[in-house]
């Protein structure tokens, strides 16, 4: 779908856009959340969630120490259980990305991308030149996905086509070097009719995920939230035949947390949508809790939170 990028086209095409029935919306979301998933699958639900985690820090007091732990553990959850599948990416501030990268390599974890948060994340306060610098630095340290932010600032003005090009010109950056997910930060952007239109402005850029938030909002990726956004890519797709991924981030800590997005995923885009390719959870303590539950039912106990190491 090629869409003029003038403010009239932009705010034309986003005004052809349904309106979001909040109330319904809230209600199917919580009716999906009251879904129970039999033995069989949660063992299937488990795995798959481990392998869709950008496990991520993203502090200011990280430190390469703790990045390469991040790392090792990206690669291998359970050092005793090696049928524990490897997560999707490892989610880093730009001067980690070297760091994380190199680790990766080092340790069996090639295949693995580092994706790196850029364009002055997480406020998106910044010049474009700055956030432009800020984005190739992270590809040239060795980044395979770009987490970008939008102005929301200016999406909440209507300029609109001030973010669509800065989307555009981000992905240019990226080139083939790296997969871009744009976040929307859906916290601040007051209503789900924004979110959708926030959706739809960034796919239609170029984005190849999009992404709730920052995970420094709140709040931040709620279940109308995603539901919004999952309809908006299974959408997308029925108009452009191009797949656009999603990556809940911020607030999913529990294994019944990320198996309710799972079931979001299958019941609102479809089941081609649950793989890694299409869905990320972005989250760094859920990686502890999968990891309990899944001994739990292979052993029957839960072991002691001391046996996962801490982010």
């Amino acid at each position: 779908m090629i869409i003029d990028s003038s403010e009239g086209s932009l705010k034309a095409f986003l005004g052809t856009l349904p309106t979001v029935d909040e109330v319904g919306v809230q209600g199917r979301a919580a009716m999906l959340a009251t879904r129970s998933v039999k033995t069989t699958s949660k063992a299937w639900a488990i795995d798959m969630a481990i392998s869709m985690i950008d496990l991520t820090t993203l502090e200011g007091a990280d430190t390469p120490g703790k990045v390469r732990a991040i790392c090792a553990k990206a690669v291998r959850p359970d050092a005793m259980d090696l049928s524990v599948p490897s997560v999707g990416a490892v989610c880093v501030y730009n001067d980690m990305v070297r760091t994380a990268r190199s680790a990766l390599d080092q340790i069996g974890g090639s295949s693995i991308p580092v994706a790196a948060v850029a364009t002055a994340f997480p406020s998106g306060r910044a010049s474009f030149a700055v956030k432009a610098q800020d984005t190739l630095d992270a590809i040239n340290a060795g980044a395979g996905e770009i987490d970008m932010v939008i102005d929301r600032g200016a999406f909440l003005s209507g300029r609109y086509s001030e973010v669509f090009d800065e989307i555009v010109k981000i992905k240019e950056l990226c080139g083939n070097k790296a997969h871009l997910k744009v976040i929307l930060e859906t916290g601040e952007l007051v209503t789900l009719d924004n979110v959708r239109k926030a959706s739809y402005l960034a796919m239609l850029a170029g984005a190849d995920f999009i992404k709730t938030s920052t995970g420094k909002v709140v709040p931040a990726a709620t279940a109308p939230v995603v539901l919004v956004m999952l309809e908006a890519v299974r959408d997308f797709y029925s108009m452009t035949k191009t797949r656009i991924g999603v990556k809940p981030a911020g607030g999913i800590r529990t294994t019944k947390d990320a198996i309710k997005q799972l079931v979001l995923v299958n019941e609102i885009a479809g089941p081609e949508w649950l793989n890694p390719q299409l869905f990320r959870i972005g989250a760094s303590a859920l990686l502890n809790d999968l990891l309990l539950q899944r001994m739990k039912m292979r052993d029957g106990y839960y072991a002691s939170p001391s046996y996962v190491t801490m982010d």
